[in-house]
């Protein structure tokens, strides 16, 4: 008798067959976030967000900002540029980014939906793993402003609404420009820091807002575009509430209340330098 396996015996045997990706596809199609009429069928950005194991669309307004504590999937849809008397296809490349703080649950249910996002697209997609610290260029270049603020949907979001937060409530926020894929594209990162003044670095402009009041710290050498960028997003947190904005230069004297404010105290110093908390191999400018 012949000890020679026999694949066709095995449950292996019609793994990545059609009839394998045909049992997958009608899996997937079970999926209600995959129920979308847009999803293979037209360009665009779509994101969702891991909650409790379930795939939940994210909000348009929020396209952009995500929180440490959470998994996404985004699906980029594109045209792909076509030959002559050829029809148009779409191209795909799908991301799940892992927040710093996601749970091994959440990760592991965004590579798992991601798997089946790219069958129910007949496997035509490109799979990209982000985690926050380590964001790709790719992805960098989804997001002309990328946010990324403390919390998580475990806690439902652990951050308090403009106008909703106790007093002596202090957020503090680092604003730089990342370089990304598209040809000299750069992406500006708002990323929430530890709110004390070592978080602080001469390239980059902070904003803290702390009760009714927003400062910006605008570091030695940071950019005029980070500094129009700061501009915006301070100008965005008082749209839902009037606070006093007081912009401030480090080479000011000025600039010692912020540093008081961060517990500062007698630090201050002619020079901060902070490692910024996202890394891309390409480096800023």
């Amino acid at each position: 008798m012949s000890n020679q396996l026999n694949f066709e015996d095995t449950n292996i045997w019609l793994i990545g067959t059609d009839i394998d990706h045909k049992v997958k596809y009608n899996s997937a199609a079970t999926e209600p976030a995959w129920n979308n009429a847009q999803i293979g069928t037209q360009p665009g950005l779509l994101i969702w967000r891991i909650e409790n194991f379930h795939v939940v669309p994210w909000p348009t307004q929020l396209y952009g900002q995500f929180y440490d504590g959470d998994s996404y999937i985004i699906l980029y849809s594109y045209i792909i540029p076509r030959k002559e008397n050829q029809p148009e296809k779409l191209g795909h490349d799908i991301f799940f980014w892992l927040g710093a703080k996601t749970t091994q649950d959440e990760a592991g249910t965004a590579a798992y939906k991601t798997v089946e996002l790219d069958e129910y697209l007949h496997g035509v997609a490109t799979q990209h793993r982000e985690t926050q610290l380590h964001p790709s260029e790719e992805f960098l270049s989804l997001f002309p402003r990328l946010s990324i603020r403390k919390g998580g949907v475990r806690s439902g979001f652990h951050h308090v609404e403009i106008g909703q937060k106790p007093a002596g409530y202090t957020t503090l926020l680092r604003i730089f420009s990342q370089p990304t894929a598209a040809a000299h594209g750069h992406s500006v990162v708002v990323h929430e820091v530890e709110p004390t003044w070592q978080s602080l670095d001469d390239a980059d402009v902070f904003v803290l807002e702390k009760d009714d009041k927003i400062w910006v710290w605008q570091g030695k050498d940071s950019s005029p575009m980070e500094k129009a960028k700061a501009a915006q997003v301070v100008n965005d947190l008082t749209l839902a509430k009037h606070m006093d904005v007081e912009v401030l230069s480090q080479t000011e004297a000025r600039a010692k209340n912020v540093i008081d404010l961060l517990g500062g105290g007698e630090s201050q110093q002619p020079s901060y330098q902070t490692g910024r908390p996202i890394r891309s191999s390409i480096p800023a400018a």
